[in-house]
């Protein structure tokens, strides 16, 4: 980000000396590496609270250059969309924006990050659209595997820990996900995931239970037939395999643990739509 360009910017609606002094200094305050101070000569405070409003009033300038041009877009900070009808368009505007971006205001395109695409080939902040006639807004791809990896990793952080305590640190990611991804409209994944996440729990309980003498109660207590009981604590196959398995579906179904206290991410998500 270029600094005066950026102040010439600012100085359209601020005409207070002292205040642009001071978002100057702000921009080039040093930055330390390797242990020593060095001047910053372009770009904003990485984290700094001006930053993000800084970036957006330099970018406004894209934003009246796409209108007057009559496209359509989105844009959140320095990710932007910009929809066309025709493979050919998005070329052309594709040359024409990196160059406005060079030209008028410094800023060099990603070539890494940007592509024309379909708009089901993209993604933007987390979300994808289906390629349906009437599209919908879905969770991207590598959203669903960031989320599966959190979740895996706290399972790995709460190994040897008791149900109710994995579940205690389960839910603030989940509330938190589901919350960002409310908007989505495609539900199946929300189901799936539930089902993937109450698997591994029942599969923790598996491995907590050890001994077949003590699988065999447990799955006794749930309500299950004597005969049945033992005949799944014998079964001599792994705990992911059990976790799935329809004996530990029975003893521990999806009311369970709702009683138990996990949210549901599709159950959460279908009531917040409804509010």
């Amino acid at each position: 980000m270029n600094h005066d360009i950026l102040m010439a910017r600012i100085a359209r609606k601020i005409g207070d000396e002292k205040v642009l002094k001071l978002i100057r200094r702000y921009l080039e305050a040093g930055m330390m590496e390797g242990g020593l101070a060095s001047p910053r000569k372009e770009g904003t405070p990485q984290g700094g609270p001006l930053s993000p409003l800084l970036s957006n009033i330099l970018l406004t300038d894209l934003d009246r250059e796409l209108e007057d041009r009559g496209h359509r877009f989105c844009r959140y900070a320095d990710d932007c969309n910009i929809y066309v009808q025709s493979k050919k368009a998005g070329e052309r505007v594709m040359v024409a924006m990196t160059e406005f971006l060079s030209i008028k205001l410094k800023l060099k395109v990603n070539a890494d990050k940007s592509a024309v695409a379909r708009p089901w080939e993209r993604k933007f902040l987390g979300y994808s659209m289906t390629r349906h006639k009437k599209s919908k807004l879905r969770i991207s791809e590598a959203s669903r595997e960031r989320f599966k990896t959190k979740v895996k990793e706290a399972f790995r952080i709460g190994r040897g820990q008791s149900l109710s305590k994995t579940i205690q640190q389960l839910n603030p990611i989940l509330r938190g996900w589901v919350n960002y991804y409310r908007l989505t409209e495609q539900t199946g994944v929300l189901e799936e995931f539930d089902g993937w996440i109450r698997r591994k729990l029942r599969t923790l309980l598996w491995r907590q239970w050890k001994r077949s003498y003590t699988r065999a109660r447990n799955l006794m207590k749930r309500g299950l037939p004597e005969e049945r009981a033992w005949q799944s604590a014998t079964n001599g196959r792994g705990p992911w395999w059990n976790g799935g398995a329809s004996h530990m579906n029975q003893a521990f179904p999806k009311l369970w643990f709702d009683k138990y206290g996990l949210i549901s991410l599709l159950d959460t998500q279908q009531r917040l739509s409804a509010s």
